[in-house]
Formats: C-alpha cells, structure tokens, sequence
C-alpha cells in the first residue's frame, strides 16, 4: 500500500511538473529579463555619479584643471541625448538582444578606454564610448520588457527597475570616493567590466530576439538637424571660457538656432519625422518640456559643483564628499511615497509652484557652505535638495507626458529624455564656467562657487514661471513611477 501510495504521488509530481513546466520556464525567463535591464539600468544611472567625487582626483593624474573635468560629464550626458532617439529603430531593425548586447559591449569597451586614459582629450573620446552605449541601454530595456510583459506586470517591472536606478545614484557618490581614496580613481570605471560581463552572459542567455523585419525608415535627416542644434547650443555655452572669445560662441548660437528651425518646415513635409510636431498641439507637452529644461539646467548643476565645492575649497577628501551626498539620495528615495498624496490633494499646477520653490531655495542655500557651518546644517539643505529635487522629477516627468496619446507617446518620451539628457549637461557646462567666470572675477574660488550656486538657483526658481502656465490637471490624478 506504501509503494503504490509512494509511485503515485510520484506519478502525480511529474504530471503536475510537466503541466506547469511552460509556465515556470516563462516565469524564469520573464525574471531573468527584469534582471538584465536592472543591471544595464543601475550601470548607466552608476555612471552618471559616480564619476564626480572622483573630478578632483583624475585632474592632478591628467595635469588638469578641476573645472575643466566638465567636459568629461558633458561628453557623456550630450552622447546619450543625440543617440536616445535611435534605440528604438535599431532594436526594431536589427532585434532587441542584438543591439542590448551590443549596447553592453560598448559600455564595457567605453569603461575600459576610460581607465586607460593618459590625457583629458582621451578620456573625453572614452566617454563618448560610453555614452553610446549607456544611452540604449534603458531604452532598450524597457521595450524589451514591453514587449514581453503587458498590464499589471508591466507596471510592477518597471517599478522593480526603478529600485535599480535609485540605487546607483545612492552608491555612486560614496563608491567613487572610496575608490579613490582606498585604490585609484581607475577602479570608478573597472567596476563596469564584470558587471558588463554578467549582463553579457545573461543578454545571449535569456533575452529574446524580436527583430521586425519591415521596420519603418529612420528619419536620419532629421536626427541630424536636431543633434546639430543641440551640439551647437552646448558648445555655445561653453565656448567663452574656454576661448575668451564671443565670436565663437555667436556663431554656434546661429548654427544651433538654424539647424532648430530648419527642423520645423522639414518635419511638416517629412511623412514619418523624428518628432511629429502635433506632439506640441498637447499644451502640458510644450510647458512641461521648457519647464524640464530650464529647472533640470540649474538642479543638474549640483551633483557636478558640490563635491568640487567640498574637496577644493573645504577641505575635504573624496570619500568624505562621497559620504555628503548620501543625505540628497537617501531623502530622494524616502520622499517619492508622498508625491501621489501631494499632487491628488493640491494638483500639478500648484504642487510644482511651491515645490520648484524648495528646490531653487535649497541650491542656494548650498551658497552658505563654510568650514565655519555646522554639519547639521548642511546635513538639512542636502536632505531638503533631494527630497523636494526628487519630488520635482516625478511630478515634472508625469505631467509632461500624461497628456499625450497612445500614437504619441513613444515619439514624445523619447524627446522628452533628450530634453533630460541635454540638461544635465547644460547644467554642468553653465555651472563650472561660473565657477571660473567668478573665481577670475573676484580671485576668489570659494567666492566663484557660492555665486554659481546663487545663480543656478535663481535659474530654478525662472522654471516656477514657466509651471505656472500649465492646464489645471485633474487633482485626482497621480504621477506614474518614471525614471529620472
């Protein structure tokens, strides 16, 4: 009786075994795949800070100036604006796991060219290696998830991905410092190697390849209009300081202004355009998109100036500064669960009033760091920045982009991370050329950082106006999980 139990159970086990095999095979790949995309997610959002405690340190090996390591972070961010807006079609011509993979291996070769580096110029080409890269990475990620995973589940992985870009901007600062500090600011980029190598293992492992073989043109004319603009335009900015003359800086605000309307009678005559221009008939849309730029310029300053602010003027070493920035991420992460509460109650309109207001008062209140200031202090403006900065991103991200129709949204998103991209480095081209405009002025580097961080969070403060002319949004609404 024992046995015949025992061999049916056992009969039972290895039907019931193979009834559900598809499921969980489908359950394993679908984990697997929330794995890789958090991976190349927390690589690209480690890349973006991990970076800047390290400035300091990378000057004096390459015989640089420390504020002149902002073209390192420029390359960088201003690579992934101009390549975002052909992720798409590249994994629709020629298959997700292909180009992630590809995506992948440009990281790591990026990361490896940056640690081999000898000069400034060498490693400002690395990282444009990188930004190749890292700008298909989260794009990529997210389509592939789409395309895997619908409803409920779609939002829950996204939700899962969003932990790992929270998390990298959480260790980045602090890792880089200690990097650096305990080894060689080298290690800030070999760490990207064998996680690069894991993902790579797992991308040929598990991801699926879903090529469509009759996808649509790329509108590479148009791509070059807007790329020519915003290279321009960045170049522009950066221009005076570089070569004490106007001249230039004139010239490539001429060719960004041109290339910017010539994209606009192109586009109405283009079948299939970069970006319809119905995407600014949705008035959110256009607001929220200048409201982006122009508060992201001035908050996007801060992760750049601040550890240079601590080593070079206060004394302090890079994993110290590293420690600093812990409060702006922990309270960042912590203030997300209020932002739904807060926009159902007061709106978009008014919420992204007062809050703006926060986060222009907090930078510059970064102005009033001193040796003479007590930590607690800065402890409270650091925590105030990040909280309400965080708050900012979610709320501006999903008012830009909750109006859009399904036809539009792809299209808007990605204009809307190039817009995201480009203003971060804006933000570091605009605040570091304060800081020597400045300190060139008054012969003064410390007097150079607490006038750039006043002007920067005035610049914030400008964006509250543009908020101001949004529609009144339906109170009941609450801002989607989105990345930063």
């Amino acid at each position: 009786m024992t046995g015949f139990s025992l061999a049916f159970r056992q009969a039972f086990a290895a039907r019931r075994s193979c009834h559900f095999a598809p499921q969980m095979n489908k359950l394993s790949s679908h984990t697997a795949l929330l794995w890789i995309v958090a991976v190349g997610f927390f690589m690209q959002a480690l890349d973006t800070t991990i970076v800047n405690t390290a400035l300091p340190s990378i000057a004096r090996d390459l015989h640089a100036a420390p504020l002149a390591m902002q073209s390192i972070v420029v390359a960088y961010t201003l690579t992934m604006a101009l390549f975002t807006p052909a992720s798409g079609w590249l994994a629709d011509r020629f298959g997700t796991r292909r180009v992630y993979f590809v995506a992948i291996t440009l990281f790591v070769i990026g990361s490896l060219a940056c640690a081999s580096a000898h000069t400034l110029d060498q490693l400002v080409m690395a990282r444009v290696l990188q930004g190749i890269g890292g700008s298909m990475l989260l794009p990529i990620g997210r389509l592939a998830i789409l395309r895997t995973m619908t409803g409920e589940a779609y939002v829950s992985a996204l939700a899962m991905i969003s932990v790992a870009g929270q998390v990298g901007p959480i260790l980045g600062p602090t890792l880089g410092g200690w990097f650096v500090q305990s080894f060689t600011w080298h290690w800030i980029f070999l760490i990207n190697v064998p996680i690069g190598a894991v993902g790579l293992y797992a991308v040929r492992r598990f991801l699926p390849d879903d090529a469509i073989r009759n996808a649509p043109p790329f509108d590479f004319v148009g791509c070059g209009l807007l790329s020519l603009c915003m290279v321009a335009f960045s170049l522009a900015l950066d221009s005076p300081v570089q070569t004490h003359r106007g001249l230039v800086s004139a010239a490539l605000f001429v060719v960004a202004a041109v290339s910017a309307f010539a994209y606009i009678p192109y586009a109405r005559r283009k079948r299939n355009p970069l970006f319809h221009l119905a995407l600014f008939r949705e008035p959110n849309f256009s607001v929220g998109l200048i409201g982006n730029l122009v508060c992201r310029i001035g908050s996007s300053a801060v992760p750049f100036l601040l550890p240079l602010l601590m080593q070079l003027e206060l004394g302090y070493g890079p994993l110290h500064s590293g420690l600093m920035m812990l409060p702006i991420a922990f309270a960042g992460t912590l203030s997300k669960r209020w932002i739904a509460g807060l926009v159902k109650r007061y709106g978009y309109d008014n919420f992204l009033l007062v809050n703006t207001a926060l986060v222009g008062a907090s930078i510059i209140g970064f102005a009033l760091f001193s040796p003479s200031l007590p930590l607690v202090v800065e402890i409270v403006i650091l925590a105030l920045f990040g909280a309400c900065n965080s708050m900012q991103f979610a709320a501006m991200n999903s008012v830009t982009l909750k109006g859009l129709s399904i036809k539009d949204a792809g299209s808007g998103n990605s204009l809307f991370s190039m817009v995201q991209m480009l203003a971060i480095g804006l933000g570091v081209s605009i605040g570091g050329s304060l800081v020597q405009v400045f300190e060139h002025q008054f012969g003064s580097g410390a007097i150079g950082f607490r006038l750039s961080f006043l002007c920067m969070g005035v610049v914030t403060l400008l964006s509250g106006l543009v908020f101001r002319r949004l529609d009144n949004a339906p109170r009941a609404a609450a801002p989607a999980p989105a990345a930063r």
